[in-house]
């Protein structure tokens, strides 16, 4: 029984690592996924998957610049942090990550290996943060993020930044964010408290990593984040979550989109992703999807999905909000 059980230790373990735990640039197909959770999780602790370091040092010839207060409300101080190069001249493209955390939790510092690498590369990064719950409910978390492009590109002279060069990018809640921004910036009811005078919130791109964007699925109605982010259940106010669906806004003047998703995501349904997707072509508008065999939710903490996130957000930026040369 031992011996048995050995062999199969060993055949998992030959059936991981075959598994590609690396990506190079070039390679025609993202990396390889995992057979279930279960593999995955196995690839971590064996030593096979490495995850990226979420809290990299600044490098020195970064600008940064933390805690810029953008909005303040009912006393509480919404702030960003920003980055470009020290050297930089004249006016970048700018990238505003969102981050995640089932609208409850997460900090803006959650993104910095994204922030540093883009602003090594010759962007102006920016992250920001958002009232979470449960002190705050939908649609707080809209009218603060759409406030912060307003306010970015309002201040852009002072920060290197091209006001018609501006990209969203969040993961999770943080992508669902994103997708609003996107596809809602000009609806009034998400434009309350932005003293910011009629500067738009309207953005030039938007890169989704596996965010919800239907909340009206069975799924997703019944999900608790959800009747916590919306302060309520479905049978209480069916139309108010199609309102806090991106979905519900896209139309035939939103920008080009970047989706990542992964098939082994248990938070966030691949199928919303699949729906966005068609949506968006509906309407003819540019969406470029990435639908990632055997990853999970947050799989771009896996040094390969990272490397291979970037590398085609890279591609995908320099088509719609190319860097000034």
């Amino acid at each position: 029984m031992k011996t048995k059980n050995i062999v199969l230790l060993v055949l998992l373990a030959m059936l991981i690592f075959s598994c590609a735990n690396e990506w190079h640039v070039g390679d025609k197909n993202p990396p390889a996924g995992y057979f279930n959770d279960t593999f995955l999780k196995a690839a971590y602790v064996l030593g096979f998957l490495k995850l990226v370091d979420t809290n990299p040092p600044v490098p020195p010839e970064l600008q940064e610049y933390k805690a810029i207060e953008y909005k303040n409300i009912d006393g509480k101080s919404l702030k960003l942090d920003l980055y470009y190069k020290k050297q930089i001249t004249g006016k970048a493209p700018l990238l505003i990550f969102i981050h995640g955390g089932g609208w409850r939790k997460g900090k803006r510092e959650d993104y910095l290996k994204y922030l540093l690498d883009f602003a090594g590369r010759g962007y102006v990064t920016a992250t920001i943060s958002y009232r979470l719950l449960p002190q705050s409910t939908f649609p707080d978390a809209v009218e603060d993020v759409i406030c912060a492009v307003r306010w970015l590109r309002k201040n852009a002279d002072s920060y290197h930044i091209d006001p018609d060069k501006i990209a969203v990018i969040g993961g999770s809640a943080g992508g669902y964010l994103a997708s609003m921004i996107g596809y809602a910036a000009d609806v009034p009811q998400f434009n309350i408290g932005c003293e910011t005078g009629k500067t738009s919130g309207r953005v030039q791109a938007v890169i989704n990593l596996y965010g919800p964007t239907n909340l009206t699925t069975e799924y997703a109605r019944t999900h608790t984040s959800t009747n916590n982010f919306l302060g309520m259940k479905y049978a209480d106010n069916p139309a108010l979550f199609a309102t806090a669906s991106p979905l519900s806004y896209i139309s035939a003047d939103d920008p080009p989109t970047l989706i990542f998703h992964g098939t082994l995501d248990d938070l966030v349904p691949v199928s919303q992703s699949d729906s966005l997707h068609s949506k968006l072509n509906s309407f003819g508008i540019t969406s470029e999807y990435h639908r990632l065999e055997g990853w999970p939710h947050t799989m771009d903490l896996a040094e390969p999905i990272n490397e291979y996130c970037q590398f085609t957000m890279t591609q995908f930026l320099e088509k719609y909000i190319p860097l000034n040369k």
